[in-house]
């Protein structure tokens, strides 16, 4: 979390909103963000059972323009972009010499208009600076960026019940949006980008639109019943479907092979900043790996805290919680090879004491 003084944080166009609504504020990624409305578990249940929605405006927003602009991306990431069609988004990470992870991001690729590409690239909000320096400095003059960080509102809508609710306030057919899929629309008389992706394990849509048309919209889907959802349920809700936070899970000292996201690196698409270190880090072996674990009793495994076999350190976690859906302390943490098996008994030591605990499948959830 961040420790910016209040003075030199950043604000969401939606933030007098979360202040009349009573939310608890804390510093994230150098934004004032709202951690709860209400409480995390009544939040984390609304978005398993019914629908939540977060502001999520503070993540990185840039978009790009230019000839060949996918081709020209393509050296930043291990994932093959040129493999996106009009309409398609790919998750993926940017890497530096050494395979460590620098973010990680999704590409939206827009499209072309006479030869000149069009993408949007969200990134985290504590490294949107970072990521504009990176793909400036890797991009040629003749492509055009844009930052919409601060001028653009991000929502996103999470739930079982979150497309039927988002369907009547929209004419576009959002059932031929697929998972990964996006496109611009309209809802509630107002222009919108609807990306069917999330971080929360449950389907959904993730909507940009100006600031009036956040505000308006906010409103009127508290008005439609949907839950507003701070980053306390929003962080539990990403744990439970095992989905890296940067920072914490993944970071600069990772590599996409430890942090099990090897799917992403397609080694055939030609050379991209941090390949070498990978296929020399795959002929040498791993020695670490990210894990799921499942507490014993009901101690939650922090941050930070050490793994042990036979008094012998193997691991450190680097997320942990109790899962309000399934009522275990589950954690995700870094093991040695040699005990990253399905079953595998581990100690996790908190305050001093070793706590039971067992390397489990992951995600620890998965929506029917």
């Amino acid at each position: 979390m961040a420790t910016a003084s209040n003075s030199d944080l950043k604000i969401t166009p939606l933030n007098d909103l979360h202040q009349r609504l009573g939310a608890k504020m804390m510093p994230f990624g150098g934004w004032s963000m709202p951690v709860q409305y209400q409480s995390i578990k009544a939040e984390h249940e609304a978005v398993r059972s019914r629908a939540g929605m977060f502001d999520i405006s503070h993540m990185g927003k840039f978009y790009l323009r230019g000839s060949d602009l996918l081709d020209k991306l393509q050296p930043l990431v291990p994932s093959d972009l040129r493999r996106l069609k009009p309409g398609q988004a790919k998750y993926t990470v940017f890497l530096n010499d050494q395979a460590g992870i620098l973010d990680d991001l999704i590409v939206y690729y827009l499209g072309a208009d006479h030869g000149i590409q069009e993408a949007m690239v969200i990134v985290n909000a504590a490294t949107t600076a970072k990521d504009r320096a990176w793909i400036t400095q890797h991009l040629d003059a003749t492509i055009e960026f844009q930052n919409w960080s601060q001028d653009r509102v991000l929502i996103a809508v999470q739930g079982p019940q979150a497309i039927a609710i988002l369907e009547s306030l929209t004419s576009s057919d959002l059932t031929r949006i697929r998972n990964y899929r996006h496109a611009w629309g309209e809802i509630a008389g107002y222009t919108c980008w609807f990306a069917r992706t999330g971080y929360t394990g449950e389907d959904g849509f993730e909507l940009m639109l100006s600031p009036e048309a956040g505000l308006d919209l906010w409103q009127t889907l508290m008005d439609k019943g949907v839950t507003p959802c701070g980053l306390g349920a929003r962080d539990t809700l990403r744990l439970e479907a095992a989905m890296a936070l940067y920072g914490q899970d993944i970071d600069e000292t990772t590599t996409p092979l430890e942090a099990g996201l090897d799917w992403l690196i397609h080694a055939d698409q030609g050379d991209f900043i941090g390949k070498d270190a990978l296929i020399a880090q795959q002929e040498q072996g791993l020695t670490r790996q990210l894990v799921g674990l499942k507490m014993e009793g009901r101690a939650i495994a922090r941050h930070g805290y050490p793994i042990v076999v036979d008094s012998n350190e193997i691991g450190i976690v680097t997320s942990g919680s109790i899962s309000p859906t399934l009522g275990d302390a589950i954690a995700l943490a870094y093991i040695a090879p040699p005990y990253t098996q399905i079953g595998q008994p581990v100690n996790v030591i908190i305050r001093g004491k070793e706590n039971a605990a067992q390397v489990v499948d992951r995600p620890f959830y998965r929506r029917a």
